[in-house]
């Protein structure tokens, strides 16, 4: 009673704007034509209406396209965690393809020289440019000793320098010290091979021998360390002196050493 004697003015109000739209609906169907009362509510009541209408459309517009932006932010978080386990999956089959192709490269070249060998796995390089060597997880308890070849399917890696119980360091062809008799499989020219850094050099190749540029250098098997027949590279540069005793010939190795990971080691014939 409080509320309805507080707010009576109001309330008579809305009770009569009522009674007169429905005085006016029910005017809609019983009369043809319109009234001067009729126009005039059509008049004042037209632009609320038509705001009101507005209001709702952009009010079901906003809520749908929000909902239709949740939804797909969600959908996009789900796709983009989904492509992420895709790429760590393909990642991984692709490792597996590599390592397999590098481990069917390294059988077949192991079936190829006829040879005992010890696949091994290489750990860790030298970090300084003083000398060129790797490491290998394979040591003196699994039958290695100093001065073994460590080879690819490639061609020659090196040679063991050191020996610990599980561990090998091996001594990179590139390294300036390293020295390895050679010759040239097609004309059986003998010289000898030597690192320089990154690449190889055939020296002591007298001038009057036949070499040219993409002739194939193998050992020479004298030295008794790599058997005959290893491939080391390829003659990429080669300058004759005028007044020289020997050629100067430059070689690219045939062992990629940026990417050594599988490597084997030739083990000596059992006695």
């Amino acid at each position: 009673m409080n509320f309805f004697s507080r707010y009576r003015p109001k309330i008579l109000a809305l009770l009569l704007l009522l009674a007169a739209l429905l005085f006016y609906t029910v005017g809609l169907r019983v009369t043809a034509s319109s009234s001067l009362f009729e126009r005039a509510v059509i008049s004042l009541t037209a632009p609320l209406q038509n705001l009101i209408t507005s209001a709702c459309q952009r009010t079901a517009e906003l809520w749908t396209h929000y909902l239709w932006l949740v939804e797909t932010a969600s959908r996009n978080e789900q796709l983009q965690d989904e492509n992420r386990d895709l790429r760590g999956q393909l990642a991984a089959v692709t490792e597996v393809s590599l390592e397999n192709d590098r481990l069917r490269k390294l059988l077949n070249f192991k079936q190829e020289i006829k040879l005992r060998t010890l696949p091994a796995r290489v750990i860790a390089e030298d970090a300084t440019n003083w000398f060129q060597t790797v490491v290998i997880d394979k040591g003196a308890k699994h039958g290695l000793r100093e001065g073994l070849p460590v080879v690819v399917a490639e061609g020659v890696v090196g040679r063991i320098i050191r020996v610990s119980v599980r561990e090998s360091r091996v001594l990179l062809i590139t390294d300036a010290s390293s020295a390895v008799a050679a010759i040239i499989q097609h004309s059986r020219t003998r010289g000898i091979c030597r690192g320089r850094g990154t690449n190889l050099s055939f020296e002591f190749v007298l001038r009057q021998q036949p070499i040219a540029v993409g002739d194939r250098i193998v050992t020479a098997g004298t030295g008794g360390v790599f058997p005959k027949g290893l491939p080391l590279g390829i003659a990429s540069k080669v300058d004759v002196d005028e007044y020289g005793l020997f050629q100067q010939v430059e070689m690219v190795p045939l062992a990629d050493f940026s990417r050594l990971e599988d490597v084997l080691v030739l083990l000596p014939e059992e006695s």
